[in-house]
């Protein structure tokens, strides 16, 4: 038999509530933010997310899903995307439609590394990216957005982390820094940490390795050789998120893994999900559009991941939902009344009524069995004497009402399913 490939994952029909349930949320809250929806394809040119995101980091040294097409082109599935809604803002000159575009997407990504909870190698992402500013108040609603979307899902206890990660002039004097702390104490780091000693040393601070840790515990901090500016917005960002009351602490030592990241960074860190307890992580990135051929612009964004999310909802039980209601099951007590049952479904389904009916010519016993396992809000008897007389019987599944009523009376029966609260 063929499974699906591991780290890969169906959702099911009888999951689907939940995501939907979601991504109604993620939807009205982004448009609350005034933010517009971006789709862009799922692979690009690797190249992309090489000078995007970074040589160095993990992202490309090890999880990229990456094959040449048959021209010979390097593609790559894409692992994040910001840098895919940064190609999109170039190409289509979206800089030039407006001064600030604020955009957000719901999307699968794809990583090749070892599967566990709540991360798999088809994963899905909902994010924001907002290009064409550098205002602190920007990367601050950035956070309060994330913040409210993970609130409004019922999640409680709630971590939000800050940083700053300052301008590149800085950031590279104190990795100077930072070495010249590591140089006599290489032989204690674990060998990932060693490699990234000479390639993105800040990633060091990321390791789960407890000697690494051990060893980082008193290492110098880049918030103590932060650049005026730097500081500045920092605070300016600390005072917004205060006003909004979103509780937060400063951590010095998160520094996120992609080279494109400037000033503020955050994570959104949950106690629901064990030890991948990041849920949402994002920052500045003022260089990266630069980066990747365009015009300076500025651009702050968050990237939350939807499969680790919904374990945190389930977890705390957060995601009080009802489950899927069917409006009309039609019921016929005779065989040969198939295709008046066909007919009469289908003039309720052109009516955005949803409608069900038996395919199985089961008996009316199991049929109605079939209506209550759809949770049928209402019942329709087609047969018997009440159809010779040109009638149809009509059932509130809720409270066991029939009525009458006459089989030209559609708008009428129309009107009552309409109401879905009753």
């Amino acid at each position: 038999m063929i499974k699906a490939i591991t780290g890969t994952k169906d959702i099911l029909p009888f999951d689907i509530s939940k995501w939907r349930y979601l991504e109604n949320v993620i939807r009205e809250k982004m448009q609350s933010f005034n933010y517009k929806e971006i789709r862009t394809p799922v692979f690009e040119e690797t190249a992309l997310f090489s000078r995007g995101i970074g040589e160095a980091t993990d992202i490309v040294s090890k999880e990229m899903y990456t094959f040449l097409d048959k021209g010979g082109t390097s593609l790559t599935l894409r692992p994040e995307m910001t840098a895919s809604v940064g190609r999109a803002f170039i190409e289509h000159s979206l800089s030039a439609k407006q001064n600030l575009n604020k955009l957000f997407y719901i999307a699968p990504m794809f990583r090749q590394e070892r599967p566990q909870a709540g991360r798999l190698r088809q994963f899905h992402q909902f994010g924001a990216e907002a290009l064409g500013s550098d205002s602190p108040a920007l990367d601050s609603e950035m956070i309060i957005l994330a913040f409210d979307i993970l609130k409004a899902l019922g999640l409680n206890g709630l971590t939000v982390k800050v940083n700053s990660l300052g301008v590149p002039q800085s950031r590279e004097a104190y990795k100077n820094v930072l070495k010249e702390y590591l140089s006599d104490k290489l032989n204690l780091l674990s060998e990932e940490s060693r490699k990234r000693f000479y390639t993105n040393i800040l990633r060091i601070f990321d390791s789960k390795e407890e000697n690494d840790q051990e060893v980082m515990k008193n290492a110098p901090l880049l918030i103590d050789y932060l650049d005026q500016e730097s500081l500045q917005h920092f605070e300016a960002v600390k005072k917004l998120l205060s006003c909004a009351s979103v509780p937060f602490e400063v951590d010095p030592r998160l520094v996120r893994g992609l080279d494109y990241y400037t000033k503020t960074t955050f994570e959104i860190i949950s106690g629901a999900v064990g030890s991948q307890s990041a849920l949402c992580g994002g920052g500045r990135y003022d260089l990266l559009i630069e980066q990747l051929g365009g015009k300076p612009a500025p651009g702050v964004g968050f990237a939350a991941g939807i499969e680790r999310i919904l374990l945190a909802c389930e977890n705390e039980n957060s995601l009080t939902i009802d489950g899927e209601s069917l409006d009309l099951y039609i019921i016929r007590l005779d065989k040969s009344l198939q295709d008046k049952t066909f007919d009469l479904g289908l003039s309720f389904r052109r009516k955005n009524i949803n409608t069900e009916f038996d395919y199985l010519d089961r008996s009316v016993k199991a049929q109605m069995r079939e209506a209550n396992r759809l949770n049928a809000r209402y019942v329709i008897i087609l047969g018997g004497e009440e159809y010779l007389n040109g009638q149809l019987i009509l059932k509130n599944m809720s409270d066991g009402v029939q009525e009458n009523i006459s089989l030209e009376q559609l708008d009428y029966i129309c009107s009552k399913l309409s109401k879905k609260g009753e």
